[in-house]
């Protein structure tokens, strides 16, 4: 005896982000190309490694917006959860990507210290200024998602990130202009640097664990289980699986044992109707597979640990 029961409930990212990822997409790249070229034409190392993070979020915002997109197609025969997935991936390359662009420009500060260059501090702090601005507002375009989707996350802690980082490209800057020493420039970017990694742990953990199908942290497998034991009839519960479809959606599958079920149709779907909803409502799991059996013993997955 079995059923599956799945929730409409919507817990995506609201359409709205569209806009969002369009706007900040647009801004982003504008101003990468302003301090790149200040960057270049000035010689400041702290403007170019800001610019290459800057362009680094770009595409991380581009491979967000993606997979906000591809969450939304429907499911296929060959796919049959749909493209969900992808928010997770998505998640995980921001996170790499990251790292990459800090390696990069740790590599180049630390090339600096050995040849410094003279940069006009004035200039810095006034294209780091609009940065500051540009990243802030990008930035609370997800404040509002930033907690319910870590895909929605990652691409609000690069505008952050990135607001934090130009706040301390002024601070160079200024220290340049009242001093004029050359080391600030690089000294600035390994900062930057530390910033970066500082802002991916997090993001780059909750993807990877997300992308082993581990128990999403903010659901306990042991409440779970209770919950489902205290369900009417229910003797046991085994082959208790919990994993993230999305960076959004939760599923679950598992086998209640039920002793006394008897087997209609009427009672059964009454049954797993309010299991589903249970799990809905008290862990947020939007796709629930229910399995009832009415002896553990014949079911092949019972002594099956591996599974």
């Amino acid at each position: 005896m079995s059923g599956n029961h799945g929730h409409s409930h919507a817990h995506g990212a609201p359409d709205s982000f569209g806009r969002a990822f369009a706007l900040g997409i647009a801004l982003n790249i504008v101003f990468v190309a302003i301090e790149a070229g200040y960057g270049f034409f000035s010689g400041s190392l702290a403007l170019l490694a800001d610019a290459g993070h800057n362009l680094s979020d770009v595409l991380g915002l581009v491979v967000a917006w993606g997979a906000v997109v591809l969450g939304k197609k429907a499911a296929t025969d060959r796919f049959t959860y749909g493209y969900r997935r992808s928010s997770i991936l998505s998640a995980l390359f921001n996170g790499v990507l990251l790292l990459v662009a800090a390696g990069a420009i740790a590599l180049e500060a630390v090339q600096r210290f050995g040849d410094p260059q003279p940069v006009p501090g004035a200039t810095i702090m006034i294209v780091a200024g609009i940065g500051i601005a540009i990243n802030t507002a990008t930035a609370l375009l997800f404040v509002r998602g930033r907690k319910s989707d870590i895909n929605i996350k990652g691409a609000f802690l690069h505008m952050a990130a990135d607001a934090v980082v130009s706040a301390g490209v002024v601070i160079a800057g200024l220290g340049i202009v009242y001093t004029g020493a050359t080391w600030i420039d690089p000294v600035t970017s390994l900062a930057i640097v530390a910033v970066i990694l500082w802002s991916t742990w997090g993001l780059l953990r909750d993807a990877i664990t997300m992308s082993l199908d581990a128990v999403p942290a903010n659901i306990d497998t042991g409440e779970v289980e209770a919950a489902l034991l205290a369900m009417p009839g229910v003797a046991r519960v085994h082959d208790l699986h919990i994993w993230p479809m999305s960076t959004t959606e939760t599923a679950l599958t598992a086998h209640l044992v039920r002793p006394g079920a008897r087997g209609d149709g009427a009672s059964d779907d009454a049954f797993l109707c309010a299991a589903s909803d249970m799990l809905h409502d008290r862990f947020g799991i939007a796709h629930a597979t229910l399995q009832v059996e009415c002896d553990e013993l014949r079911c092949r997955l019972h002594a099956d640990k591996g599974c």
